[in-house]
């Protein structure tokens, strides 16, 4: 059994499995849309950009691009600038974490803007909207059911991804219950952060699933 000091622990490192994958999501929500219209914008240059950046985070393993932002970058910066530039783990974690997700978010929901029907542009341009009224107004809020599915598997994903935090020295969940079962010698540490993942995971499955119902997105 768990004592009170390791409930605690526990409790800490769901904590920060927790806020890394909320943070990335909210990063990937925001800017994958940005990315997503420099996807499908006629605009060569902005949509090359976007198309690079898909291609790069999209190829490379997340934990490389975590290791490239907390050890390279800092190292990058000190040769550019001539002075040391520690990063904060739990930052370069949101930040990794962050434009990782982005890359994926942004695939998602250019798929889900191409989905839609294109007469139905062609239609709001014959009512005198503008292109960009045409996406925010028509388009994309009619995307939103179908993403839903999607977004759900990237949160589920980014929250058994943060197990990689542990790298860079985070206490996360793993991190945690690791080192729980190295002090101790006893393997039912892992099983306890089995459950705490199959939980969070289970209850975003459960609430994603109830929200896709909600807004009709099987109909």
């Amino acid at each position: 059994m768990l004592n009170e000091v390791q409930i605690q622990a526990i409790i800490k490192g769901t904590g920060y499995t927790l806020i890394i994958a909320v943070v990335a999501v909210i990063i990937g929500t925001v800017f994958g849309m940005l990315v997503a219209l420099g996807r499908i914008s006629h605009n060569k240059i902005l949509n090359k950009v976007s198309w690079i950046y898909v291609w790069f985070f999209r190829g490379t393993p997340l934990l490389l691009q975590l290791f490239m932002i907390y050890y390279a970058m800092p190292l990058i910066v000190k040769d550019l600038l001539g002075r040391p530039f520690p990063i904060n783990p739990l930052m370069a974690c949101f930040i990794a974490f962050g434009l990782n997700s982005t890359a994926y978010m942004a695939e998602f929901f250019r798929a889900g803007i191409e989905s839609i029907d294109k007469g139905q542009l062609e239609a709001s341009k014959a009512l005198g909207m503008s292109y960009n009224q045409a996406m925010f107004k028509i388009i994309i809020p009619q995307s939103y059911k179908r993403l839903l599915p999607s977004v759900g598997n990237e949160f589920i994903m980014l929250i058994k991804d943060t197990s990689l935090a542990s790298t860079v020295a985070i206490s996360d969940l793993l991190r945690t219950t690791k080192t729980m079962s190295s002090s101790s010698g006893n393997w039912i540490y892992y099983v306890y952060a089995a459950c705490v993942y199959l939980l969070m995971t289970s209850i975003i499955q459960f609430g994603f699933d109830k929200l896709e119902k909600k807004v009709g997105a099987y109909e």
